[in-house]
């Protein structure tokens, strides 16, 4: 797809982040989370919280005919897995919204992020994804990435597996 833009988020982006990431998760983990989180899922809530957050870190948008498409927010430490030392940077989010994907919008964002953590001398990266999200494993894994760990995280009152890939940037 042409013209993809890739920028720094702005706080009018915030309600159009919210909703791609609310039917985000509505359509991509059909059938893997319970519908009962799925569909208690508040556009509202998410606006609130990116509102508070939203400068914290690295948080990029996909902007494509002067909407905003996709996101990824990403971090230049540490600070969510700490049990492997040599990971140095990660991306903590990454979303296309759904009737655009497969059209390069995440290849954008991915690629953005990993040549600004190679500016930073950053070297291995980690994401992790919900172990059952298939779509979203191929794509990591056609980016270069490899499962090194799985994890238990909770969401709502349930368990789920987590898959990190790892790269090398």
């Amino acid at each position: 797809m042409k013209n993809i833009i890739i920028r720094n988020v702005i706080e009018k982006d915030i309600p159009s982040v919210a909703d791609i990431q609310v039917n985000g998760w509505k359509t991509a983990y059909k059938g893997i989370i319970d519908d009962a989180i799925l569909n208690a899922m508040n556009k509202e809530e998410k606006i609130e919280s990116f509102k508070m957050n939203y400068q914290k870190n690295g948080f990029i948008v996909a902007e494509l005919e002067n909407k905003v498409v996709g996101f990824c927010r990403y971090i230049d430490s540490n600070e969510f897995t700490p049990d492997m030392q040599d990971i140095d940077c990660e991306i903590t989010a990454l979303y296309v919204k759904p009737n655009l994907k497969y059209n390069g919008i995440g290849t954008k964002l991915f690629q953005f992020v990993t040549n600004e953590f190679k500016s930073k001398n950053k070297t291995t990266m980690i994401l992790w994804c919900l172990k059952d999200n298939e779509p979203s494993k191929k794509f990591y894994t056609k980016m270069g990435g490899k499962i090194i760990k799985e994890r238990a995280i909770e969401i709502g009152e349930k368990e789920y597996l987590e898959v990190g890939f790892e790269y090398n940037i």
